[in-house]
Protein backbone atom coordinates (compact mmCIF):
# COMPACT_ATOMS: atom_id res chain seq x y z
CA UNK A 1 0.00 0.00 0.00
CA UNK A 2 1.00 3.35 -1.09
CA UNK A 3 0.06 6.49 0.96
CA UNK A 4 -0.03 9.35 0.30
CA UNK A 5 -0.54 13.09 2.13
CA UNK A 6 -3.38 15.14 -0.14
CA UNK A 7 -2.69 18.08 -0.56
CA UNK A 8 -5.35 20.83 -1.52
CA UNK A 9 -6.27 21.52 -4.76
CA UNK A 10 -4.26 18.81 -6.19
CA UNK A 11 -5.60 15.94 -8.40
CA UNK A 12 -5.86 13.19 -6.46
CA UNK A 13 -6.20 10.21 -9.17
CA UNK A 14 -4.87 6.87 -8.13
CA UNK A 15 -4.85 5.60 -12.04
CA UNK A 16 -2.74 8.62 -12.56
CA UNK A 17 0.14 8.08 -10.25
CA UNK A 18 0.24 4.35 -11.17
CA UNK A 19 0.91 5.20 -14.47
CA UNK A 20 4.06 7.91 -13.81
CA UNK A 21 5.32 5.03 -11.53
CA UNK A 22 4.77 2.24 -14.12
CA UNK A 23 8.27 3.77 -16.02
CA UNK A 24 9.86 4.58 -13.09
CA UNK A 25 10.13 1.78 -10.51
CA UNK A 26 10.08 -2.46 -11.09
CA UNK A 27 6.73 -3.80 -11.14
CA UNK A 28 7.25 -5.93 -8.04
CA UNK A 29 7.29 -2.39 -6.09
CA UNK A 30 4.01 -1.48 -7.76
CA UNK A 31 1.51 -0.55 -4.72
CA UNK A 32 -1.50 -3.13 -4.52
CA UNK A 33 -3.72 0.13 -3.48
CA UNK A 34 -3.10 3.76 -2.90
CA UNK A 35 -4.64 5.95 -0.08
CA UNK A 36 -4.53 9.65 0.40
CA UNK A 37 -4.52 11.01 3.76
CA UNK A 38 -4.43 14.69 5.74
CA UNK A 39 -1.24 14.04 6.90
CA UNK A 40 0.95 11.27 8.25
CA UNK A 41 1.20 10.74 12.08
CA UNK A 42 4.72 11.43 13.85
CA UNK A 43 6.34 10.05 17.04
CA UNK A 44 7.38 12.28 19.76
CA UNK A 45 10.98 12.68 18.29
CA UNK A 46 9.25 13.20 15.09
CA UNK A 47 9.85 10.62 12.81
CA UNK A 48 6.40 9.08 11.04
CA UNK A 49 4.84 6.34 13.43
CA UNK A 50 4.37 3.40 11.39
CA UNK A 51 2.53 1.64 14.30
CA UNK A 52 -0.37 4.45 14.01
CA UNK A 53 -0.65 3.92 10.25
CA UNK A 54 -0.33 0.22 10.28
CA UNK A 55 -3.25 0.35 13.58
CA UNK A 56 -5.24 2.50 11.18
CA UNK A 57 -4.70 0.82 8.08
CA UNK A 58 -5.21 -2.90 9.70
CA UNK A 59 -8.79 -3.88 8.46
CA UNK A 60 -7.88 -2.11 5.28
CA UNK A 61 -9.45 -4.33 2.12
CA UNK A 62 -7.84 -4.47 -1.13
CA UNK A 63 -9.30 -3.97 -4.12
CA UNK A 64 -10.28 -7.05 -6.51
CA UNK A 65 -8.89 -7.16 -9.42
Amino acid sequence: MLIIVAHPGKNHDADAIREHLKTRIASWWMPDDIAFVDELPHTATGKVSKLQLRERFRDHVLPTA
